[in-house]
């Protein structure tokens, strides 16, 4: 019997995003709000970290109402309804549940179904990834408008009195729609992970060990903090050069510099090394916002969109790494 021949999607040439949302959370809280439980000071963690305050969310807003209010801004910024979009990915480490994904959710009260809906967790490399997934979805055909949510509320992992990386977060979500382009307008995606360092970023303990042992309490988020700069601060710029090299572009051609708002001192540590020119502008939402995980690029994005540091059509190198640990990268056009 002769094997029939199948018949395989093609989609657009190129792919770009079309729309941009962001949201953070109402409460603005200060390093002196935090300081007294971790003994320490508003000077000591702006030294340390960059950070002014930090944006959290109340008690009665969970990711996924975070992720929703981010989805709607960024899909009637691209000119569309939610019937228009033909995959949801939702990036985040900070949903409930195991299952149903948040993704289906999500589409659910956006109007997008029966839109195909997945989770990943890649923590602050995960908005990265999914840029990278939906622009291949889009070029290869499998869905012509694809929704990409980074979205977080750290604050319900956050043990106030560890001083490793419960100061540094933030709650926040922000929201991209991929489409169909004319020109390049995202680069390829170098991404990787290395898990022999799993430990460097994780939960205290897992649900397996809380429902052996109840009085483990509620699983919180710590780091081995001098070990993720050394390996965010020196391992990331040849990534994002990479980056740069896969798009063929240098770093005097982008317009802005858009890493993940992990350390305002690992940010400037890996400007140092790219040796990017004092044109190109970088991103600092970590100073007011904090570390949002999968939603810090496109908050800091927003950002310098909406006070005029880019513009619309200039060309962004974006990094994401972090727990995992997983990193990614790729030039994008601004929308």
């Amino acid at each position: 019997m002769t094997r029939p021949t199948l018949t395989q999607a093609h989609g657009a040439q190129f792919s770009r995003i079309l729309g941009l949302g962001a949201v953070r959370g109402e409460n603005v809280v200060t390093n002196d709000d935090i300081a007294g439980p971790i003994d320490s000071s508003d000077e000591w963690i702006r030294q340390r970290t960059g950070i002014v305050t930090r944006r959290r969310a109340g008690s009665e807003v969970d990711v996924l109402d975070l992720s929703e209010a981010a989805a709607r801004l960024a899909i009637e910024h691209a000119g569309l309804t939610g019937a228009d979009i033909d995959a949801v990915i939702l990036s985040t480490v900070t949903w409930f549940h195991q299952t149903p994904a948040g993704a289906a959710i999500i589409a659910d009260r956006l109007g997008a179904t029966p839109a195909a809906a997945y989770d990943i967790s890649a923590a602050c490399a995960g908005y990265s990834y999914g840029i990278g997934q939906a622009d291949a979805l889009v070029r290869s055909g499998a869905a012509r408008h694809v929704l990409v949510i980074g979205a977080e509320k750290m604050s319900d992992f956050i043990d106030p009195t560890d001083r490793s990386i419960s100061f540094l977060l933030g709650d926040g979500a922000g929201a991209v729609v991929i489409g169909p382009s004319d020109f390049p307008g995202i680069g390829p995606t170098v991404w990787g992970s290395d898990g022999s360092k799993a430990q460097a970023v994780r939960q205290t303990h897992g649900w397996l060990e809380l429902k052996e042992h109840p009085e483990l309490g509620w699983p919180t988020l710590r780091q081995d903090g001098p070990s993720v700069y050394r390996w965010a601060s020196f391992q990331m710029a040849p990534i994002a050069q990479r980056a740069l090299d896969a798009a063929g572009v240098t770093g005097d051609q982008i317009q802005a510099f858009i890493p993940h708002q992990a350390n305002m001192r690992i940010i400037d540590q890996i400007v140092k090394q790219l040796k990017l020119p004092e044109t190109v502008a970088i991103a600092r939402d970590i100073a007011e916002t904090g570390n949002t995980s999968a939603a810090s690029i496109p908050l800091a994005t927003e950002r310098m969109l909406r006070e005029g540091t880019v513009q619309p059509g200039d060309l962004a190198l974006q990094i994401g790494f972090g727990g995992g640990l997983v990193y990614a990268a790729q030039v994008v056009v601004l929308p």
